[in-house]
This record gives C-alpha cells, sequence and structure tokens, in this order.
C-alpha cells in the first residue's frame, strides 16, 4: 500500500531554515511525481514544488523560486524540501503527495495519495 510520511517541520525565526522529508513506500508506478502543498490557516491548499522521477524535472511555485529547493535520494525513497529564508507568510502545515506519470503539476486535484502533514511555523 502506498504511504507518504512527512517529517522535519517546527518553528523557526524569520530568515532561517528547514529540511522537510517526505518518505515514500509501495509505489508500483514506473513513473511518478511527488509534490509538496501548504495549507495555512483559513486558506486554501497550495501546491509549493514538485518533482518527477523520470528526470529529476522539478517546479516551483513563484513565491518561493530561489528560496526553497526540492530533491530527491532513490535509494532511501525520500524527497526533501529545502527552505532558506523563511518568511512569516510560509506558516502552513506542509503536505507531500504523489501521483502516477510525468506530468509535473502543482494541481491538488492531480494528486491522488497524500502524507499526513508537517507544521511549519516561521515566527520570532
Amino acid at each position: 500500500q502506498l504511504q507518504l510520511v512527512e517529517s522535519g517541520g517546527g518553528l523557526v525565526q524569520p530568515g532561517g531554515s528547514l529540511r522537510l522529508s517526505c518518505a515514500a513506500s509501495g509505489f508500483t508506478w514506473d513513473y511518478y511525481v511527488i509534490g509538496w502543498f501548504r495549507q495555512a490557516p483559513g486558506k486554501e491548499r497550495e501546491g509549493v514544488s514538485c518533482i518527477s522521477s523520470s528526470d529529476g524535472s522539478t517546479y516551483y511555485v513563484n513565491s518561493v523560486k530561489g528560496r526553497f529547493t526540492i530533491s530527491k535520494d532513490n535509494a532511501k525513497n525520500t524527497v526533501y524540501l529545502q527552505m532558506n529564508s523563511l518568511r512569516p507568510e510560509d506558516t502552513a502545515v506542509y503536505y507531500c503527495a504523489a501521483r502516477p506519470g510525468r506530468l509535473r503539476t502543482l494541481d491538488k486535484g492531480e494528486y491522488g495519495y497524500w502524507g499526513q502533514g508537517t507544521q511549519v511555523t516561521v515566527s520570532s
């Protein structure tokens, strides 16, 4: 059974860094895309970044470009989201999600498998 488990959230001061991990298991697809999403209180869940298993290509929402980096470790079946220069507006619950195929998309409706989420709070 496909399972996604996030970790690495926490409390950090503005300008600080965190690295989130998404450990994946149970995949049977030849190719897949892992996405990171976030949801702040009272707001809709939004896509942050995604990475394709086929070629490692990535995609980012404009608000995190240059600050966040998504990467994967195939040996560990883990996808990471390195978050630098964090801002209070980055505060949210962060989720990883998976979809089969090669299409890189930040449309949450395209993802059928989700982790439980990890809280990121940016505050002084």
